[in-house]
């Protein structure tokens, strides 16, 4: 816990060249393929201020809407995004590495006010990047 809040960082490596990574991130139909995302569901504007929507659906058929914006946003580098929440929004940050021979570190960290929406949100983030790297091993 940190004077903030709760924090969480989760780290992965891809065998998969910055560029793929990032498109996978910023681009609507490669985002869709492999984040839970209801087919035709995602808009993607990835520039600072710029707005994201998607819908994700749950194992069980459950769909539940998402927005944000991106806050700061550095090609093959940064994305910080905002994800709207009830009084505000929670801020999550993905750091990207290239790691030279078509490999690529991907960090996402996120501080929380509870521990209960910590441990929510690092389960959420640990399944985003399983599904990413199983897709970009793939492509």
């Amino acid at each position: 816990m940190t004077a903030e809040g709760h924090t969480y960082t989760l780290t992965a490596e891809a065998d998969a060249p910055i560029a793929a990574v990032w498109a996978a991130w910023t681009e609507e139909k490669p985002y869709e393929a492999w984040s839970y995302s209801k087919p035709g569901s995602v808009s993607i504007d990835p520039t600072p201020n710029g707005r994201y929507t998607g819908t994700v659906v749950t194992p069980d058929g459950q769909e539940f809407p998402i927005t944000g914006r991106y806050i700061e946003v550095v090609e093959h580098e940064l994305l910080l995004m905002g994800m709207d929440v009830p009084g505000g929004e929670e801020v999550m940050r993905l750091d990207l590495v290239d790691l030279g021979d078509d490999r690529t570190r991907l960090t996402i960290s996120q501080t929380c006010s509870t521990k209960e929406e910590h441990d929510m949100a690092k389960e959420g983030s640990q399944m985003l990047l399983d599904s990413c790297i199983a897709y970009l091993q793939k492509a």
